[in-house]
């Protein structure tokens, strides 16, 4: 396997990019004056990209996955993050193994 000069430099540059912009929202949150209505919506953000990511497999696959989907996102509203993503593997784990 030989190494490509051009991957290893896109992979640096998404390496900074990703740092940059955790950083910088870190960094300009403390600049921000967090309402209950602004509070809620930042929280409302790690439910939707999770969703964002999985719903297209929900959609393009069988009954499994669509309703282990749907199990993470009740889940995902009543549990923290990683917890939502473990009901969701199970139920998907479950389903398929019931033969869904």
């Amino acid at each position: 396997m030989t190494l490509d000069i051009n991957t290893l430099l896109a992979i640096l540059a998404m390496t900074v990019a990703t740092v940059f912009t955790r950083i910088s929202g870190l960094a300009l949150i403390r600049y921000i004056d967090m309402d209950e209505r602004r509070r809620t919506a930042i929280e409302a953000i790690p439910p939707a990209v999770l969703m964002a990511v999985i719903a297209p497999t929900a959609f393009a696959t069988g009954w499994a996955e669509a309703l282990a989907c749907a199990a993470t996102a009740v889940a995902a509203r009543h549990l923290p993050m990683l917890a939502s993503i473990v009901v969701g593997v199970a139920t998907v784990a479950l389903l398929r193994a019931a033969g869904l």
